[in-house]
């Protein structure tokens, strides 16, 4: 990732609900900076969906383990290049300048910079990734979950680098010529954005 944060206020009463969102956020993360290694599909191979809970997501976990059980890191990292690399250009352009303005580097970008900076973020030695790239944002709002100095701005930072651009992202994801195992990737964005809607929906 590109973002790093030299202070961090672990919340020592964070719950058990706000470490599952911020576990998925790096998951998502770590799926969209590069392809899994085999390490990460054995992870996604294991998952475990609580059948019990009926909650919405369980079936995309699923569809995220068999995606995981039907891979291995040649064919998912040759997915990874066509989707987001390319001979030129990948088949997406991962970051919210593109989406929101149709260009890289543009205010997005720049808005996100100041606000980086007001929270205390820096940018990681040797990186030469934007910080609007989709994993690196998906990071950020993990790490932000977790600090107990930063945690009531979650919902702000969401709406306005997130939730502005993501879920079109992940419905391109889905819907991606060259996407096999992403395409899994992609609903688990899509539900997640919606399970967070709903999250900050309700009152404080």
């Amino acid at each position: 990732m590109n973002t790093d944060r030299k202070t961090v206020h672990a919340g020592a009463d964070l719950d058990q609900g706000e470490r599952a969102r911020a576990d998925i956020y790096r998951l998502l993360a770590a799926l969209l900076a590069g392809p899994p290694d085999q390490a990460l599909l054995d992870l996604l191979r294991a998952l475990e969906p609580d059948t019990t809970a009926g909650t919405s997501m369980n079936s995309t976990w699923r569809e995220l383990r068999a995606a995981a059980e039907n891979t291995g890191p040649q064919g998912v990292g040759e997915e990874y290049f066509n989707l987001f690399i390319g001979l030129g250009r990948g088949e997406l352009v991962p970051y919210g300048s593109w989406y929101v303005h149709g260009l890289l580097m543009e205010k997005l970008l720049a808005s996100l910079r100041d606000e980086l900076a007001t929270l205390g973020f820096g940018r990681r030695d040797g990186v030469s990734e934007p910080e609007d790239h989709v994993a690196a944002l998906c990071e950020t709002m993990g790490m932000i979950i977790c600090d107990s100095a930063l945690s009531l701005r979650q919902a702000a930072f969401f709406e306005t680098y997130l939730d502005s651009w993501m879920g079109r992202f992940f419905v391109d994801l889905e819907e991606a010529e060259t996407a096999v195992f992403y395409k899994a990737v992609g609903r688990l964005g899509q539900q997640f954005l919606d399970v967070e809607r709903q999250y900050f929906s309700l009152p404080a």
